[in-house]
């Protein structure tokens, strides 16, 4: 693996759908039933391969879900890449939510923001009361990608992450190596003695 491209996530949605076992889950491969709410945001890295010569480092920002946090939700997911927008297969109204959230980066986020609404919980599919068609309508509606996962047993952790490496264009990335200039441009002595610039071509 020759080069790191740094990408910035967000993890947005209501309180205890999942956001921070998401995260943990990917980044530790750790579980924990009884884990407390997030208050304002956490931070966590993981870099993961993207292909033979990039690997792409997700700095995870994970946002506090409670009302009383919304109002600086703002400053975590400004200048983000990509964002996961949670809700939570058993709670219909957590969707609701999520769409409030998908709103609000669609309104003030950066332009190409990659968005994945993700349900999450799926390992209480005898409790669920949102459909899986439901989540993958809305996300084809508006042109998310679409992921249902269990940070619990981990279903669909790793290829939401991987599917997000792959997908974020390597040159939004923060230390992705820019394109060499053409060295044509450079003055080049010939043998008479005479100087000139050679044309270059940026074919």
């Amino acid at each position: 693996m020759s080069g790191v491209v740094s990408f910035k996530l967000v993890l947005l949605g209501e309180s205890s759908v999942g956001k921070s076992s998401i995260a943990l889950r990917f980044v530790k491969d750790q579980f924990d039933d009884f884990r407390e709410s997030t208050i304002g945001a956490a931070f966590l890295t993981k870099t993961v391969p993207r292909d033979e010569e990039h690997q792409v480092k997700f700095e995870i920002w994970d946002t506090a879900g409670q009302e009383r946090y919304k109002s600086l939700a703002p400053m975590y997911y400004r200048n983000a890449h990509c964002a996961l927008v949670v809700y939570d297969i058993t709670q219909e109204a957590s969707l609701e939510n999520a769409k409030g959230w998908i709103k609000e980066l669609q309104r003030h986020a950066d332009a190409g923001i990659l968005v994945a609404l993700v349900g999450n919980k799926t390992d209480l599919e005898d409790k669920r009361t949102v459909s899986t068609e439901t989540g993958a309508k809305y996300a084809e509606e508006e042109g998310l990608l679409f992921f249902e996962t269990s940070a619990k047993t981990p279903q669909n952790i790793d290829e939401l992450f991987n599917t997000l490496a792959k997908k974020l264009p390597l040159e939004r990335g923060v230390g992705a190596k820019r394109q060499a200039q053409p060295a044509a441009a450079k003055p080049v002595q010939l043998n008479s003695g005479q100087a000139r610039t050679e044309d270059s071509c940026a074919c």
